[in-house]
């Protein structure tokens, strides 16, 4: 069981600090600015677990308790190469794409529901929310059969809805590099959809021949 909690009455006056300087204060060992940076950090780091965890609703909470233990662990190593809720969010997604990993080989131990993510009222249709549910299910699998920086690019890219920027600013790769990622994570996804002819058929997709 990881115990990491997230103080909503962390000290208030510290809401000036910056993340870097509370990640330098967190990393020396300081437990009130560790606590705060959890604060500001965890909303997009949980955002970014359930985006890959999809179905596997029951292990959401518990790989974000991961990711914010193993954050906190790897503060010490980290050296401002990125701005530091790039890097959470890096470690929250190989994080819970290995805690989605793991729950896939234990299939029956977990029960897909429904409604995955919805944080908001959604106002399509129920047809359009259902392919847009299989698109994102083909997606979350196939990260897991990628090289993980492809699948992380794709995952801050679609899930999170980071720019190309960012991206490349969170991991410390050149630009070009990401639209590399992108592209060939990208290509794999169309060749996954395309080798479901039930899935292609949804979601209305047709593979033109030249």
């Amino acid at each position: 069981m990881y115990l990491v909690q997230v103080d909503p009455k962390a000290d208030l006056n510290q809401e000036a600090d910056t993340p870097a300087s509370l990640a330098s204060r967190a990393a020396a060992g300081d437990t009130s600015a560790a606590s705060l940076l959890l604060r500001k950090l965890s909303p997009e780091m949980s955002r970014v677990v359930r985006g890959v965890m999809g179905a596997y609703t029951t292990d959401a909470e518990d790989a974000l308790q991961q990711s914010l233990v193993a954050f906190i662990q790897a503060l010490p190593s980290f050296r401002g190469e990125c701005p530091v809720a790039g890097f959470a969010c890096r470690i929250a997604f190989r994080t819970a794409l290995g805690v989605r990993k793991r729950a896939r080989t234990s299939v029956h131990r977990y029960a897909p529901t429904e409604n995955v993510g919805d944080d908001v009222p959604d106002h399509r249709s129920p047809e359009s929310i259902s392919l847009a549910r299989r698109r994102t299910d083909t997606m979350r699998v196939l990260m897991e059969e990628i090289p993980v920086e492809q699948a992380e690019a794709l995952a801050l890219r679609i899930i999170v809805g980071w720019s190309i920027e960012q991206i490349a600013e969170s991991s410390g790769a050149p630009i070009n590099t990401v639209r590399s990622r992108l592209r060939l994570a990208k290509e794999a996804l169309r060749k996954k959809i395309e080798s479901d002819p039930e899935l292609q058929e949804a979601l209305g997709v047709r593979h033109e021949r030249h």
